[in-house]
């Protein structure tokens, strides 16, 4: 496609690679929103792993030469990005977050949560100050909610759980890369499988795609498992579940952050009197929300409505929690 001596035989330096790859994928229609959202950044990361150098190299590098063996390493990975719509980071097989770099491949979603922001920043303001002993990443995927919480804080012991015996053998392997000691990866079905489990902090990047989403995403979408995207008509189904049940695995004063991503607005529709404090990122909102346990308790009776009302078969906390004590 753009690999003919006419069309390259000009590029030279690791910066003439990475602003040939930036066009060609801008004029190709790529999609980016799988840990990069701009064609320079993706054809930075793929240059810089073809030549097998740092992802932070220094720009002063970038009038390096390249050998010609080198430049056609380079460009397929170019043409594969282009002609298959493969994500970077499943080229690649590493995804960085939280300044964390973790192996990626298909059988999790790849990284790409604004959580990070909030596990660098002790997800302050919202903790208070208060003690975590015990924290959930719920709907792991590849683990990197759980393992960065857990490197970060060394002193919390951190649950990942997800219903996907794939993704939880990646997680595994990221909790071996990154050589964590405090993390322990649970297969559940949500909570049903978590049952005695007690959190003084639950962070859940659950699937919120609606349906029609869903069926309309561009191919880059069609490498992940559709089991992390796909949540219903609304995009709600697992987080009305999840809001439903969280009481009874919260500590008295525990706390949820969950990412519903574009659901915000069904979700604040559905639930309007319930006070969900919504994040707001250096970049803004981003559909984070944060919730106390004793809200959920006290407004535990819609909660419950809403999810039941979905068929979502029983649960850990089909009666209405207590509020307070008593539970553990």
């Amino acid at each position: 496609m753009f690999r003919t001596r006419a069309m390259t035989d000009e590029l030279h330096t690791i910066i003439d690679l990475i602003r040939y790859g930036a066009s060609r994928f801008q004029a190709a229609g790529l999609t980016f929103g799988h840990g990069y959202d701009n064609a320079l950044d993706e054809a930075t990361q793929l240059t810089l792993h073809a030549l097998h150098l740092p992802h932070d190299l220094s720009p002063v590098y970038g009038q390096a030469r390249v050998t010609l063996a080198e430049k056609e390493d380079v460009l397929a990975l170019f043409l594969r990005r282009i002609e298959e719509r493969v994500p970077a980071a499943y080229l690649t097989g590493e995804a960085w977050f939280a300044g964390l770099s973790f192996k990626a491949d298909r059988r999790a979603l790849v990284p790409r949560s604004p959580i990070a922001e909030l596990i660098l920043s002790g997800f302050e303001p919202w903790l208070g100050g208060r003690d975590v002993r015990r924290a959930l990443d719920l709907c792991t995927g590849s683990g990197c909610i759980a393992i960065a919480m857990a490197h970060y804080n060394p002193d919390w012991h951190v649950d990942g759980a997800d219903i996907s015996e794939e993704a939880l053998s990646l997680a595994r392997e990221n909790e071996a890369r990154l050589l964590v000691r405090n993390t322990r990866f649970l297969r559940s079905d949500l909570f049903s499988d978590l049952q005695g489990e007690h959190y003084d902090l639950i962070v859940s990047n659950p699937p919120y795609v609606t349906n029609d989403e869903t069926d309309a995403l561009p191919q880059e979408y069609s490498y992940e498992p559709e089991l992390g995207l796909r949540a219903g008509d609304d995009g709600l189904d697992l987080v009305l579940r999840m809001l439903r049940d969280a009481p009874l695995h919260l500590t008295d004063d525990g706390l949820l952050v969950c990412e519903v991503g574009e659901a915000e607005r069904a979700l604040t529709a559905l639930l309007p009197e319930l006070p969900l404090a919504w994040v707001e990122f250096k970049v803004g909102q981003m559909g984070v929300f944060v919730v106390e346990r004793h809200d959920l308790v006290a407004h535990h009776a819609r909660i419950r409505e809403l999810a039941d009302a979905r068929g979502t078969g029983a649960s850990s906390a089909a009666a209405t929690p207590p509020a307070t004590g008593g539970l553990f």
